[in-house]
């Protein structure tokens, strides 16, 4: 498959106000939502466009509670980035795996917790864990 890198190249967007940034979301989601079959074909997943889109909807239940516009905008340019990157097949398998299908969740840790057991959690973890 040959990639076309502007395919898929939208200019940097500010939301204008509230609505906006929703509408912008909601097409995001229609987005990464329609491409679940063609995403499973092209990495050649063993799982169902479902337990895909069961993902993608988990990934933007993570960040339903985030009100302000500029943080949804930067929001935006990364999922948008993600899916470029994603849908082009700029991705190896293991990332999409491991970023999108296996989220795993860990309970966050204020620094005082931290400190007190001695090290620091996120820095001990390889880079290609694909925990955030």
């Amino acid at each position: 498959m040959t990639t076309i890198p502007a395919r898929l190249a939208q200019t940097t967007r500010t939301s204008s106000s509230p609505q906006e940034a929703r509408r912008r979301v909601v097409e995001l989601y229609r987005l990464w939502y329609r491409s679940a079959p063609e995403i499973c074909t092209l990495y050649a997943l063993d799982v169902s466009p479902t337990y895909v889109r069961r993902a993608i909807r988990a990934q933007f239940e993570q960040n339903r509670h985030v009100s302000d516009p500029k943080v949804i905008d930067v929001l935006l340019l990364k999922g948008r980035q993600e899916y470029q990157e994603t849908v082009n097949c700029w991705k190896m398998p293991d990332q999409l795996l491991g970023i999108l299908l296996n989220p795993r969740a860990r309970t966050q840790k204020t620094f005082m917790q931290k400190f007190l057991e001695g090290r620091d959690e996120e820095a001990a973890l390889p880079a290609a864990t694909g925990i955030h």
